[in-house]
């Protein structure tokens, strides 16, 4: 998933994202014991789109990206 479709998800949908990505890793990496995985550059690219889930988690930790609720919150408080 590209970058910038992920900042315009919500916090919770990125959460269960992330989920479903680590599992998704999990599986991947066990199929690879297996030696049954087709595609072996699918646990990069998996645990790129984990990491980069992470950054926008932590963005919204910190304050440095706001949730629609917020912005419209500002937004309204401005008028």
């Amino acid at each position: 998933m590209k970058k910038n479709k992920l900042s315009e998800l919500s916090v919770a949908e990125l959460e269960t994202k992330l989920k479903d990505d680590i599992s998704a890793l999990e599986n991947l990496r066990f199929q690879k014991a297996l030696q049954q995985l087709e595609n072996p550059l699918k646990i990069k690219e998996v645990r790129k789109e984990i990491a980069q889930i992470k950054t926008v988690l932590r963005e919204f930790e910190l304050g440095k990206r706001v949730t629609d609720e917020k912005s419209k919150q500002t937004q309204e408080s401005e008028k």
